[in-house]
């Protein structure tokens, strides 16, 4: 059931090649500003990896192989759960996944403002930091507002300078084992996973594995969908997963977790890795500067596939008819993207009135948003399982192995997975409840999803309870 109103679809150029796509999902997927997060773990986070990769990356990158590939269209999230649910569910999960970015965006360039800090000025008051944060929202939004065939050359070009900074934390992690040994010991003991308060960061790595689906957010505008996301899933997921351990591995080896900060857990493993290196300083304010890039980068490649799901649902009225504002000249979702900002700046103004420090006010945000971001994935990995049993002659150019029996097990871990995240983000496994921290958080996810709710009535007809997809 969608509004009778609903804006025209546009019609998009396909300009997306199996190349262009892949470096999207790597830009997308691999982030270097919560490496540091993950890290903090301990040697143990290593394992974590290893485990979160079998068990849930590859069946997730399986799962949106096939769903990318058999419904290419526009949208991507929003198309699937849309066919597996009707309207309603696919206006929940579209505004989960947009509004996301839009909370995301705070916590991400307070920390590059962090970073930028650490680099050029350590004195750096909040509020300063707090307004290259406001002004770097806002450039991300002008440059998602150009023609995709422009702005695709952001994230390509932060897929190889996060590749790079990658690689230097590990060949320059395994210099400093040779020559000094490791900061924290690796032994069959520190690398064996355990229950503890330090699995509190241990949703960053299910979060860090989070993006295959975002490519197909721009299913009209790739050359062959059928053929390159299933590809592009494959290349990009072994990449990923080589780069992020070996990163965090050469993080461990260089700092112990004790000195491991959110914030400048980067900038510091890169001076402690080059410590009495010729030219060290310059290569690590180098590195920096890529840092701060790859961050902007990466806000703009989750833009691009969040207000596309975004312009898509209210294309198909299930989201107001802002979201679907085009600007004429290259038929970007201008509407989306303005909100996008304004939310963005609303955040980072509320959240910088009550933080302590730029490293309390990145958690709060970074929990706060990657909640909302995790929700649409309850709803997309049995959208999965459904549409195989209401749609079993879609033709499938790739189907997740095993049969019947494979898509169910995969979409149930990948399922738990996502739910253990969410609860970890909000308690730290044998603590008690930290309602100072936890209490903000909680609010600001039912804030944003009563206002979800009355945001999708306005577009939605009032439900028809003799239509089950209502």
């Amino acid at each position: 059931m969608t509004n009778a109103a609903s804006p025209t679809k546009p019609s998009f150029k396909r300009v997306l090649g199996l190349f262009d796509i892949t470096l999207f999902t790597v830009c997308a997927i691999l982030v270097v500003d919560t490496l540091a997060a993950s890290a903090a773990i301990g040697p143990s986070s290593l394992a974590w990896w290893l485990i979160t990769l079998v068990f849930f990356f590859i069946p997730y990158g399986l799962i949106t192989a096939e769903l990318g590939a058999t419904y290419p269209g526009e949208g991507g999230i929003q198309n699937w759960i849309r066919r597996a649910y009707g309207d309603r569910w696919a206006a929940r999960s579209t505004w989960y996944y947009w509004v996301n970015v839009a909370l995301w965006m705070p916590s991400g360039f307070i920390l590059m403002a962090g970073m930028a800090a650490q680099l050029f000025a350590p004195e750096m008051a909040l509020w300063t930091k707090i307004t290259i944060a406001i002004a770097t929202t806002w450039l991300t939004v002008l440059i998602g507002v150009t023609s995709l065939s422009a702005a695709k050359w952001i994230p390509n070009l932060g897929a190889f300078i996060k590749v790079a900074i990658m690689l230097l934390i590990g060949f320059a992690g395994t210099y400093a084992w040779i020559k000094h040994g490791p900061a924290n010991p690796l032994t069959l003991q520190s690398l064996t996973p355990h229950w503890g308060a330090s699995l509190a960061f241990l949703p960053v790595i299910v979060y860090n594995f989070m993006g295959f689906e975002l490519m197909s957010g721009a299913g009209d505008e790739i050359k062959d969908p059928a053929h390159d996301i299933p590809l592009a899933v494959i290349v990009a997921g072994l990449l990923i997963s080589v780069f992020y351990i070996f990163a965090t591995f050469g993080i461990l080896v260089a700092l112990p977790v004790s000195d491991i900060g959110l914030i400048e857990g980067l900038i510091d493993t890169i001076r402690s890795l080059l410590r009495g290196v010729p030219g060290a300083e310059i290569i690590t304010i180098g590195v920096g500067i890529g840092a701060i890039f790859s961050i902007i980068a990466n806000l703009v490649t989750w833009s691009m596939g969040a207000n596309r799901s975004a312009l898509a649902a209210a294309v198909d009225g299930e989201l107001p008819k802002v979201f679907a504002i085009l600007r004429p000249s290259n038929q970007t979702p201008v509407g989306a993207y303005v909100l996008t900002g304004l939310v963005s700046t609303a955040v980072i103004l509320a959240y910088g009135l009550i933080a302590g420090s730029a490293e309390d006010l990145f958690w709060s945000l970074f929990a706060f948003s990657s909640i909302i971001f995790l929700l649409p994935y309850l709803v997309l990995f049995p959208a999965f399982v459904h549409l195989r049993t209401i749609d079993p002659l879609a033709p499938r150019p790739y189907r997740v192995p095993f049969g019947k029996i494979g898509a169910l097990g995969f979409a149930t871990v990948c399922t738990l997975f996502i739910l253990q995240a969410i609860v970890f983000f909000v308690w730290v496994p044998g603590e008690p409840v930290d309602w100072t921290k936890t209490g903000p958080i909680l609010i600001g996810v039912l804030v944003t999803l009563v206002l979800g709710e009355l945001v999708i009535r306005t577009a939605l007809k009032p439900p028809n309870p003799f239509n089950h997809e209502s």
